[in-house]
């Protein structure tokens, strides 16, 4: 999988949010966003996928401690298309990351107690045109 853009030092509290636009390969099978404190530490990996690992059209989310996987959260609503833009925003909150999507929305639970979301980063076909936080 290829590895996009690494930002450190975001300082995303509870109140805050990041929103992401980019354009999803023609051909894409997956992409990633992962956000936490660190790349050990992942609060949120939020994954799309087309086509991989035995799921296609599927949203899966899940956290990460060290090496150690929480369990997958499957979110249905899949509002990508190969070869289209996304926009995604995370809103940091005290217990969980509300995932904004076009025409949806859902939460995840802030499994690692995470106080600060410092680290953000994606991967696969994916490509990263802006990034803005408030």
């Amino acid at each position: 999988m290829s590895c996009g853009p690494v930002c450190t030092n975001l300082g995303l509290k509870p109140g805050q949010r990041l929103t992401v636009k980019g354009k999803i390969a023609p051909n894409a099978k997956s992409f990633v966003m992962n956000l936490g404190k660190d790349a050990t530490l992942l609060g949120l990996h939020f994954n799309p996928r087309f086509d991989a690992h035995g799921d296609v059209n599927t949203i899966v989310c899940n956290s990460k401690k060290v090496e150690e996987w929480g369990a997958e959260h499957r979110e249905a609503v899949f509002p990508f298309q190969k070869g289209g833009t996304a926009e995604i925003t995370f809103s940091v909150n005290q217990s969980d990351v509300t995932v904004h999507l076009p025409g949806h929305q859902f939460t995840f639970p802030n499994r690692l107690n995470l106080s600060v979301f410092d680290y953000f980063d994606t991967q696969g076909d994916f490509t990263l045109q802006s990034l803005s936080w408030e």
